[in-house]
């Protein structure tokens, strides 16, 4: 058997292993299985994808969530039979150079290989600490399970396959832009960062509160550009309550509040 054969079958093999029990053989937005894995992720992918279910991370891949120019999202099943998220970030992607400017300064990531592959796995592992930073402080924030290259599982907020409304798809109140700008404070001052991507494509509104997701952008309050960042999130937030007809605090005295 050639290489070629031989590749082709051990990747028909791991197609089975995913997708399996799967429970949606044809996704909600078109996709197969087989072809999510075969025309998105790329072989390392696939191999570390299969890795994470020998090591009994995960069990089974039901489908896609969310597929984007920089990551792909997974409804994923772990070895307990319970709902995870995979974000899997695509390592073809060239959007990821543009991000560098959020790893420069950062005293944890002083060492950046070359490449593009490296750099993804690096904003993987990033997203992955940051999680756990803030996770470990008490956050409301998306429980970090697993990081590996670049594969990120998660707890999965939602039912179903389905996951909860973020901010923007939600009906939102008073409570809620008070509940926002709290989280910017408590990742200030208890984690010590800046989210540095805060907006309302980002936050789950649930029942028991809001959830912060997509921490790959979050730094070090000591990062060069941290008060920069920090402006930009109070700004971006306090522009869409205001757009929803709430009223807002100075974007200027939320700074000082929360860098006080």
């Amino acid at each position: 058997m050639t290489r070629s054969n031989l590749e082709k079958k051990i990747e028909s093999k791991i197609d089975s292993e995913l997708f399996t029990k799967s429970k949606r053989k044809t996704l909600p937005d078109g996709f197969k299985g087989n072809k999510v894995i075969n025309e998105v992720l790329d072989k390392s992918t696939i191999f570390t994808l299969y890795d994470l279910i020998k090591s009994k991370v995960i069990s089974y891949i039901n489908g896609t969530i969310k597929a984007g120019k920089e990551s792909v999202v997974f409804w994923a099943v772990d070895d307990a039979g319970k709902d995870i998220a995979l974000k899997v970030y695509l390592v073809s992607t060239s959007n990821f150079k543009k991000r560098a400017q959020y790893i420069l300064g950062d005293p944890r990531f002083s060492r950046i290989k070359k490449g593009t592959r490296n750099l993804v796995y690096l904003w993987a592992k990033k997203e992955f600490t940051n999680l756990n930073r803030c996770f470990d402080c008490g956050l409301p924030v998306v429980r970090p399970i697993h990081v590996s290259k670049n594969v990120l599982v998660m707890e999965f907020v939602g039912n179903n396959g389905i996951p909860a409304k973020t901010l923007v798809e939600s009906e939102i109140d008073e409570k809620d832009y008070q509940s926002t700008i709290s989280i910017i404070e408590r990742l200030y001052k208890e984690a010590k960062l800046i989210h540095a991507d805060f907006s309302e494509y980002n936050i789950f509104k649930t029942d028991k509160g809001l959830i912060l997701f997509d921490l790959g952008s979050a730094v070090l309050r000591q990062h060069p550009n941290a008060e920069k960042f920090l402006e930009r999130d109070i700004n971006n937030i306090s522009n869409f309550f205001a757009k929803r007809g709430l009223t807002v605090q100075n974007p200027l005295d939320v700074i000082v509040k929360v860098m006080k």
